[in-house]
């Protein structure tokens, strides 16, 4: 299948947000590179990321016509805004995507590793993943605020709702940081069949449950739940979450841009004692535990 990209070049402010908008715009894969064409990844803990001069690169299929998207970026950005389309020769993209995954720490213990790699430490706690329909990596802001947060929790024994569990990351995480039970719950049935795939292939998919919101189990009370989604169905879900966490126990959120995090903080400090606010690229995780 051929294929076209288009590159836009960012500051460190930027980014993030034209990765966002190329997504927006129907982008199949979005990457950065630094100004000498490498990768750029995620951080590992209490590195910085140095950007420098970054390209940020969607992949679009060939079919698509580029002039609508260069004129939704310039209306935005100015029409001095440089920008460069290239023809790609057709590749296997995954594979192409899988040579720039690697092996990611999150907190002291928690690793998420691509099972085509070497696991750096055999004695940490491993997660395995796979590219799926549904694929959480780590590499998002959100998705590693709310890794750290639960690498940072006492999970013996627990029970853990992820509520919105797409690729199922935090669900496996949990798991393998040693809940007794983890219910994902997700609205998209891909995300569901994505979770349950990895779940497979680290050994976890007789602990891990999982439903889309119709189905879910009536009376759930957990002990820790953690939703990774996005500031408006956070405000809309509220009350149903306040639901699903007992008393004493533990609420993790992210998918929240820090400028909307005082409206959520306030809703849910209706019911829990909020912690403060933790920060990472813009994104930030609201964490508390219920009175």
């Amino acid at each position: 299948m051929p294929w076209i990209q288009i590159k836009l070049y960012a500051t460190a402010k930027s980014a993030d947000k034209l990765s966002n908008m190329l997504s927006g715009q129907g982008a199949q894969a979005v990457t950065y590179m630094d100004s000498h064409d490498n990768p750029v990844y995620e951080p590992l803990p209490g590195e910085t990321k140095l950007w420098g001069e970054t390209t940020v690169i969607g992949l679009f299929d060939a079919e698509v016509d580029p002039a609508p998207i260069i004129a939704f970026f310039q209306r935005h950005f100015g029409e001095e805004m440089p920008y460069k389309i290239e023809q790609l020769e057709d590749k296997d993209w995954v594979r192409e995507w899988m040579d720039h995954f690697h092996p990611m720490q999150f907190g002291q213990r928690l690793w998420i590793c691509p099972s085509w790699r070497d696991i750096p430490d055999p004695e940490a706690v491993n997660v395995m993943l796979d590219p799926g329909l549904a694929f959480g990596t780590g590499t998002h802001p959100t998705t590693a605020l709310c890794l750290q947060w639960l690498d940072g929790q006492d999970l013996t024994d627990k029970t853990v709702v992820d509520f919105g569990c797409g690729s199922g990351i935090l669900a496996i995480a949990a798991l393998k940081l040693g809940a007794k039970r983890v219910i994902g719950i997700d609205i998209d049935p891909q995300a569901i069949q994505a979770s349950r795939d990895n779940a497979l292939r680290n050994g976890v998919a007789d602990k891990l449950e999982l439903f889309l919101p119709a189905d879910q189990p009536t009376a759930l009370q957990a002990d820790l739940l953690v939703a990774n989604i996005l500031a408006g169905p956070l405000r809309e879900l509220a009350p149903l979450m306040n639901d699903l966490v007992r008393s004493g126990g533990l609420l993790a959120l992210s998918g929240v841009l820090e400028s909307q995090a005082p409206e959520l903080e306030q809703i849910y400090g209706q019911w829990f004692d909020m912690d403060p606010t933790a920060v990472k690229e813009e994104w930030c995780r609201l964490s508390g535990i219920k009175r």
